[in-house]
């Protein structure tokens, strides 16, 4: 079969390659390019994120690598669709006081779709499309469905990113590194003799202020408790994230964290941690992946974020886009504007949705 791998660059998508390359297939390695070097963004930002100033250096890595399993290697422009579905999304996020996952969004519609799509454009045949994701994917019969499944590896786990994916995408891709451990792959890349074996993994989608990319002018706005008082001042409520506890230079007996966030009055809510804790929460825009949507109520695991272990909760649809999540424990860090995915106790990918809004109480 003819596969083309997504390579970064790194250790994982390296190794990806070199796995399928084992099995006899036909691999091609291919990048996306997505920093767009016309936009004069006022970067200081680090190395070993997805979107950098530094992206040159991965393309030469990744160069390197293929040249070195003696595969076929192309650079693929997405500039403009990052932007598009990426990039302005994240803008309209934040200045919207709601804390979006980029991530997510690149895997649905640039890396699992525009890449292999303008490739196949630019007159690439392959068969199958692969990535270095950490996450197990299968075919159930009975259902008629690909299923998607956290990785064997549950601490690098990565189907949190990936559940926006649909089935005919799913239909399209394979996933080596769905029961490997994060070791193992290390140790497959030193016996290439890659010099990414020891790379450290990518922090973030992007290392620099966040600012650099939003581009706008300061907003001075306040700082206030949950009873309004005004606590200090800030420069725009897009500078915080609920749950963000470092930077706020505000003074109190306790540590203080940000509870809520305030589009309209420019307010930046602060609280005791025991005070941002959320009962439920409503989630839109509604995906599902291994099964169809449930019609009725129903105990499932959810993840609040990509680093967390499930948790239990109960689902409440309340229309076919719609529904609601109580968490049987109070949960910390609850942001609208993030993902809620969907588990089974076997570890399926469910489906998932963005968090609307939150409550203090599951009723």
């Amino acid at each position: 079969m003819k596969i083309l791998v997504g390579m970064s660059g790194g250790v994982d998508s390296s190794v990806a390659a070199c796995i399928l390359k084992d099995e006899g297939h036909e691999v091609i390695g291919a990048t996306m390019s997505i920093w767009d070097k016309e936009k004069h963004f006022n970067i200081a930002a680090q190395k070993d994120a997805c979107f950098s100033p530094h992206e040159e250096q991965d393309i030469e890595t990744a160069r390197a690598i293929c040249q070195k399993l003696g595969i076929e290697y192309h650079v693929i422009d997405c500039t403009k669709q990052y932007q598009k579905m990426v990039l302005d999304n994240f803008k309209q996020e934040y200045l919207a006081g709601r804390t979006p996952n980029p991530c997510v969004m690149c895997n649905a519609t640039i890396k699992f779709e525009a890449l292999p799509r303008s490739a196949k454009e630019e007159g690439i045949e392959f068969d199958k499309f692969a990535t270095g994701h950490y996450a197990r994917l299968s075919y159930n019969d009975s259902l008629k469905r690909y299923q998607l499944r956290r990785a064997a590896d549950a601490k690098k786990d990565q189907s949190y990113f990936i559940y926006r994916l649909q089935q005919e995408q799913l239909s399209k891709i394979l996933l080596p590194l769905g029961e490997y451990t994060k070791d193992k792959v290390r140790d497959i890349a030193r016996k290439y003799g890659l010099d990414v074996s020891d790379k450290p993994d990518s922090q973030d989608f992007y290392t620099g202020d966040i600012n650099d990319i939003l581009q706008t002018a300061p907003e001075v706005g306040n700082f206030v408790d949950k009873n309004g008082r005004i606590l200090g001042k800030h420069q725009g409520i897009w500078n915080f994230t609920i749950g963000q506890r470092r930077g706020l230079g505000i003074s109190a007996d306790r540590p203080l964290y940000v509870i809520g966030l305030n589009k309209e009055r420019n307010e930046v809510v602060l609280g005791y941690a025991e005070e941002g804790m959320k009962a439920a929460l409503t989630a839109k825009d509604l995906t599902w992946l291994s099964v169809p949507p449930f019609e009725t109520e129903k105990e499932i695991f959810v993840k609040l974020r990509s680093s967390q272990t499930p948790i239990p909760a109960v689902y409440a649809p309340k229309d076919d886009d719609t529904a609601t999540i109580r968490f049987f424990e109070k949960q910390k860090a609850v942001a609208a504007g993030q993902s809620v995915v969907f588990y089974d106790e076997n570890d399926f990918v469910l489906g998932g949705g963005i968090i609307e809004g939150t409550q203090n109480a599951a009723d």
